[in-house]
């Protein structure tokens, strides 16, 4: 009987250090994927405390929390011709983990993968313009895409934003050559509709005066003490249009000479 003592013990021993290693404890965002002699459990275990016996059991650990993929920067040949280099990143989560082991070998490199060839797919598909001005709508099908493709696996994408477009040095300049351009033609036509309005209000104005021969004397008097209130030494001395008119037409009847019927008969 002494002489199995210590076999006991050391059996003893190497079932307390196996019961040992086969303890796991889970976090809270941590799920386990359990395999029982190459089958894998209908549930998975966790979090908390949770036995795992080795070998007949083996255990894949994998987190549920969101977690961001850095899309490489990816040369992309726009609808109108036009080579740009954009990087984009990926926020995404795993909801089902026993998919996630299943289904694919390496969830993050497919993940990866299809996120470098779906951006290359949709932003081929639009314009510089678009790309440069409606990133949020190509944000939105991106993710749609991804999410569509990654449910399978398990894995949720919840937003994909396109970070950075690099264009070409040329490119830049053209650019900016264009919105100077388009400046230039804003500018153009408010100037023009501002001078349409203005001719408007003076033929109201002239409509006015018109009707009222006194407002045009009041316009002088106006003017008379805006002048006077500059603090200049210029004398003006306003004449009625009216004097004007008049000499502008006894100057017309001088310059005419006399009507060929107004000569004096011969006696």
């Amino acid at each position: 009987m002494s002489d199995l003592s210590p076999m006991i013990l050391i059996f003893a021993a190497i079932v307390l250090i196996w019961l040992f290693n086969s303890i796991k404890i889970l976090r809270e965002y941590e799920r386990a994927v359990i395999f029982r002699l190459g089958r894998v459990l209908p549930q998975p275990s966790g979090p908390g405390f949770i036995f795992v016996f080795a070998p007949f059991e083996r255990m894949v650990r994998v987190s549920l929390r969101i977690d961001t993929l850095e899309v490489p920067s990816q040369d992309v040949v726009t609808r109108d011709n036009v080579t740009v280099k954009v990087n984009a990143v990926i926020f995404y989560r795993v909801v089902d983990p026993k998919l996630a082991v299943i289904e694919v070998s390496n969830f993050l490199y497919a993940t990866s993968q299809l996120a470098q060839t779906t951006l290359r797919s949709v932003l081929g598909e639009v314009d510089l313009d678009t790309l440069l001005s409606q990133r949020e709508k190509l944000n939105v099908r991106l993710q749609s895409i991804l999410d569509q493709h990654t449910a399978p696996w398990g894995v949720k994408v919840s937003m994909v934003e396109v970070k950075q477009v690099d264009l070409a040095e040329q490119m830049i300049r053209v650019i900016a050559r264009q919105a100077e351009a388009e400046r230039e033609r804003r500018a153009k036509i408010i100037h023009a509709e501002g001078e349409y309005t203005a001719a408007e209000k003076l033929s109201m104005a002239a409509e006015v005066i018109q009707k009222q021969p006194m407002a045009l004397q009041l316009r002088y008097l106006q003017t008379l003490v805006e002048i006077g209130a500059e603090k200049n030494t210029t004398i003006v001395f306003p004449l009625p249009l009216d004097i004007i008119a008049s000499m502008g037409r006894a100057l017309d009847r001088v310059g005419r000479g006399p009507e060929p019927g107004a000569q004096n008969p011969q006696v």
